[in-house]
This record gives C-alpha cells, structure tokens and sequence, in this order.
C-alpha cells in the first residue's frame, strides 16, 4: 500500500511516516518500480507500535529498541518489564515536576489583583524579579 493508505491505517500524519522510515525505525520493505515506498499489513502493525509507544512517552532510540523486543519471539519479558517500568518512574517524575509548576503558577495567579493597575505579580514571578506575593484574604 501507498504511504498515505498506511499512515491513515497506522492513524499517523504522512510527514511522520516518512521520518520514521528515513532514520530506519519502520522502513517499508519494498518499493514499487517507481521508487514509491509499498508497505505492507506488517508495516503498518509497526508503525501502529510506535504510535502507542510514543503516545506513552518512550522516543524514538527507546521505541527502536521495543520494536526489537518486539520482533524477537525468543525475548526476555523482563526486558520489555524493565524498560516500561523505567518509562513509569520518568513519568512519575515529569508529574511531580508539573504538579510544582501547577502549584507555583496557581499562587503567582492567585496574588495578583487582576485590576487595572499595571502591578503583576504573574509576570513578576515569570520573570524572576519579585517572590511570590499571596492575595490578601
């Protein structure tokens, strides 16, 4: 099939089909006698692979290796258990750091006055120039 028919069936943009085939993360296997890249069910299945573990936050040198995995049929699934637990506690880490920077922007939000004043300490705070004031209760 033509690289439009996989990327609709794989549920991914054109643009990113050909990237992932350009640095040989899922490449298709033949090309027509035009030079058309001609993917095969197969193909998409990967790419629909790589979909997922994108959308789960692994990049691309981590998805290349669970394609690995993937394809290897004498795999450990320890190693495809380490790998995802890794992925787990970076993304543990990535929420802590969101939840701070919720928690942060909320105060600078919080103290300012929101009134015509030009005064404010949401852009104070964004540029590091004043501590965080509360409002006033």
């Amino acid at each position: 099939m033509k690289i439009g028919d996989a990327a609709r069936a794989a549920g991914l943009p054109v643009k990113t089909v050909r990237y992932y085939a350009d640095i040989g993360l899922v490449s298709p296997r033949s090309r027509t006698a035009s030079g058309y890249r001609d993917y095969a069910d197969d193909d998409v299945r990967r790419l629909r692979f790589v979909r997922q573990s994108r959308a789960f936050g692994f990049n691309v040198e981590e998805c290349r290796e669970l394609l690995s995995l993937y394809a290897d049929r004498s795999r450990a699934s320890a190693d495809v258990k380490r790998i995802a637990q890794a992925k787990v506690a970076e993304l543990d880490l990535r929420l802590r750091e969101l939840h701070a920077l919720r928690d942060e922007l909320s105060s600078l939000a919080a103290a300012c006055q929101g009134d015509d004043r030009p005064d404010c300490p949401i852009l104070a705070g964004l540029a590091g120039t004043q501590d965080k004031q509360r409002a006033p209760t």
